[in-house]
């Protein structure tokens, strides 16, 4: 995610989106957490350096299984990284504005690029060390670092989401070097959304035309990975997508709106909440069609994408919706969690693994494994970033 704001005075601030934002990170840690003891967590590969990469996102297999966590991980894959993108995009334009195109570049590299190469360079390798244990290699850390610093085996975990996010960053950067107002317009354009409905609708359209784009192409579910840098390639125009819709919705106050603490999203909430439900059972039964069918014709393929875009639109609403009505006073526990919240999505994935393998021998069932490692790995993090942002400096960049 995009770090937290430099100071609630220096730039535009909005409780409910602070919160949800750091509820959002919760779900990334839960969500990692519990692919462990996912109903159809493949097999542990023998090797690391085998064709076989599914370790990468399954690191750790535990017998343990619960059946309702395959619900539970696709409900977030429909939505959660595209919200976080667009949450990130909420807070560009005042930036750009008051930094200038070369200011807010210097900004995100020490924000986003520094703590992209900490992750990468040192937590992704300690928590694939995990999946190197379970795997029983002999050899230890210099066998395990043998191969990981093989061509193509570098992988940097969910940091790939800072790298991306930062591409992204240099691109409206540029864009803001050549028109300096088309923020604004993008702005004033978001402005005729009035209502939800309104809103949602044309996120549902740029959200698909995004996705089908390079989904048809390529295909949802393939990675494109440069090293280090990786990232789910049929997804990278759709978070785009809502990056650019979290600009646009910012580049106005917060507080007005499609994004008003009183506004009809926030009193629709419930109705939000039934249609984010009815679209996802839509979209499920959708990949359930389309992974059943042999050959998959083109219509049922298009039509798979966009209940899938549908199912992210709806979710999205329905996310914005309950934080605007529920969350609007702030927590010193909440307060807390917002500052840390960018630390926790960097630190907690070593945490997680290495928990995860730690648990493998105990005779616990996979729901009680998963909360604990959740739990767990959310309060080592936690504290973890708390410590760390009390040194000099280090609170300017987690």
């Amino acid at each position: 995610m995009s770090s937290q704001p430099e100071s609630s005075v220096s730039k535009p601030w909005s409780t409910p989106i602070g919160h949800l934002r750091a509820w959002v990170t919760m779900l990334v840690v839960a969500h990692h957490a519990v692919l462990a003891y996912h109903q159809d967590a493949p097999p542990m590969p023998a090797t690391m350096d085998g064709a076989n990469r599914i370790w990468g996102a399954f690191p750790i297999v535990d017998t343990a299984r619960f059946p309702l966590f395959g619900l539970f991980t696709w409900a977030n894959e429909m939505y959660f990284m595209a919200l976080m993108f667009l949450l990130s995009g909420l807070f560009v334009w005042p930036a750009l504005k008051r930094k200038g195109a070369g200011a807010y570049v210097c900004d995100r590299v020490l924000r986003l690029g520094v703590p992209f190469a900490i992750s990468a360079g040192l937590l992704a390798p300690l928590a694939y060390h995990a999946t190197w244990m379970q795997m029983g290699t002999p050899g230890g850390w210099p066998a395990f670092w043998a191969v990981w610093t093989k061509p193509g085996m570098w992988m940097s975990g969910p940091a790939w989401f800072l790298w991306v996010l930062l591409s992204f960053d240099l691109v409206v950067a540029a864009i803001t070097a050549a028109a300096p107002r088309w923020g604004d317009s993008l702005g004033a354009l978001a402005a005729r959304l009035r209502g939800p409905g309104a809103f949602f609708g044309a996120l549902f359209a740029v959200a698909s035309v995004g996705y089908l784009v390079l989904e048809l192409w390529i295909g949802g579910l393939n990675w494109w990975t440069w090293g280090p840098f990786t990232i789910q390639g049929g997804r990278t125009l759709l978070y785009f997508a809502y990056f650019v819709t979290g600009i646009a919705l910012g580049a106005r106050p917060l507080n007005e709106g499609v994004l008003a603490e009183d506004g009809a999203l926030a009193r629709q909430w419930k109705r939000w909440a039934n249609i984010a439900g009815t679209a996802f059972a839509l979209a499920i039964v959708a990949i359930i069609a389309a992974f059943s069918a042999r050959p998959l014709r083109m219509p049922l393929h298009v039509a798979t994408d966009l209940a899938y875009t549908l199912s992210g639109a709806s979710f999205t609403l329905a996310s914005l919706s309950i934080f605007l009505r529920f969350a609007r006073k702030p927590h010193p526990v909440w307060a807390s969690l917002v500052s840390c919240a960018y630390g926790i999505y960097l630190l907690h994935y070593p945490i997680v693994t290495n928990l995860q393998y730690l648990l493998l021998g105990a005779p616990w069932p996979g729901l009680v494994k998963a909360i604990v490692v959740t739990g767990a790995s959310i309060a080592i993090s936690w504290g973890v970033t708390a410590a760390l942002r009390k040194l000099p400096g280090v609170a300017r960049v987690i």
